[in-house]
């Protein structure tokens, strides 16, 4: 398969770049089984679930990953931190006019930053202190490239899901954005349950695929923990994976049997899912692993459909947008 055939025009202006009033007021698209659409807001999604459902929601918590510092040149680093591997070392994306070498250092407030060493896209950085500690003072919410304005309070909050637990993620798993604790509630009392996993999200996320042939493209690998509770609570009952991130690691599990570990799982059409029969998501970019994801899950011709009608009755696209319920 080729990458451009999950590709489709979007206008700008549809690339929602602020939040919804409210967690639940966004809108949301229902592509059922059969192909059918129906347009509805989410404080609808209640009545689509029931005692036959388990929710499973991804818990991770984003780290403030951004950091600014400088060189002693005084030249501008950006230190994007991808994981914390040790309390002062981290594994980070360095963004400069002239990327620092190995044994250089970076003054990011009153904090020291040495590079150590590189590997892959990554580079191994050492901090005068905690990194948690640095991140906490002088780091900034990792907005995706496609918001135009810097992190501001209102992402602080919003871009991080009521249930976020687990510091880790340096991307939100956005289709858990749009709940609130009524809505948990309101779907509790409808005989739902709902589970939790964690799957920290990379920064491979936002990356673009670098082939034109889908299947030579390879998986950037997150951590993920399932617990066995999550796993009972989906046995014998239709699973609804709220986010690709939840779904991937429920997938993983089955195909592994390893309930902890790191996945790079790429999910698109042709794969045969074993756990996951209901997705809730977000859209996603043209041309993104995350697209083919979902297009793998209800046909592509369905998916591409659905985002034409998107378009069309306006719909608000991306982390901060509005969401799917699709049926598998």
């Amino acid at each position: 398969m080729r990458v451009s055939e999950f590709d489709y025009e979007l206008p700008a202006e549809l690339i929602a770049q602020h939040p919804a009033p409210r967690r639940s007021a966004s809108r949301l698209l229902h592509l059922e089984a059969g192909g059918r659409l129906e347009d509805l807001g989410f404080t609808d999604l209640p009545a689509l679930v029931d005692e036959r459902d388990t929710l499973v929601l991804n818990d991770t918590r984003v780290i403030k990953a951004r950091l600014f510092g400088r060189k002693p040149s005084g030249g501008q680093v950006e230190v994007f931190v991808e994981r914390i591997v040790a309390p002062r070392v981290a594994l980070a994306l360095l963004r400069a006019g002239h990327t620092p070498k190995a044994g250089s250092e970076v003054q990011i407030g009153d904090v020291q930053a040495s590079i150590e060493e590189r590997q892959g896209e990554l580079y191994r950085v050492s901090f005068s202190e905690e990194v948690e500690s640095v991140l906490e003072r002088h780091g900034s919410v990792p907005l995706p490239p496609y918001i135009a304005h810097p992190a501001e309070a209102e992402d602080a909050e919003r871009y991080q899901t009521v249930y976020a637990a687990s510091p880790g993620a340096v991307a939100a798993p956005t289709a858990g954005l749009h709940f609130d604790q009524r809505m948990l509630e309101r779907l509790r009392k409808r005989g739902a349950r709902i589970a939790t996993l964690t799957l920290h999200v990379g920064f491979g996320t936002f990356q673009p695929l670098r082939t034109e042939i889908v299947e030579a493209h390879r998986m950037h690998r997150e951590r993920y923990r399932i617990p066995d509770e999550t796993l009972q609570a989906t046995a014998g009952r239709r699973t609804l994976a709220v986010g690709t991130t939840s779904l991937r690691a429920l997938e993983t599990a089955a195909a592994t049997g390893e309930t902890s570990g790191e996945t790079d799982l790429f999910i698109y059409p042709g794969y045969e899912f074993q756990v996951v029969d209901r997705l809730l998501t977000n859209f996603h970019l043209p041309k993104s692993t995350l697209l083919m994801l979902v297009c793998a899950f209800a046909g592509r011709d369905n998916i591409l459909r659905a985002y034409q009608h998107a378009i069309e009755e306006r719909y608000r696209f991306f982390s901060y947008g509005d969401a799917m319920l699709i049926e598998r």
